[in-house]
């Protein structure tokens, strides 16, 4: 297993941690373990789930969606080949 050493942790957030940890009935290594993993996982989960069209819609539905008018289509005209002579 790795070993991560972090420095210069914030009074405020390092008192948090442990109160976490306490309060999850575990260590501040066992708290920060699970938070890492938690963050690193939560990601990964949904990413094979959801393609990109399903992002996209999961990221609007809540503004009601949207309708686009879609402009009838038109026969496509002759190809506009130029054979070299």
């Amino acid at each position: 297993m790795a070993t991560l050493t972090i420095r210069n942790v914030d009074p405020d957030v390092h008192r948090r941690v442990r109160v976490r940890a306490a309060e999850n009935g575990r260590s501040m290594e066992a708290e920060l373990r699970q938070i890492i993993k938690d963050a690193v996982s939560v990601n990964t989960e949904n990413a094979e789930e959801i393609n990109l069209a399903e992002a996209i819609r999961r990221r609007f539905a809540p503004y009601g969606g949207v309708e686009l008018e879609i402009p009838p289509r038109e026969p496509a005209g002759p190809p506009r080949v130029k054979f070299d002579e």
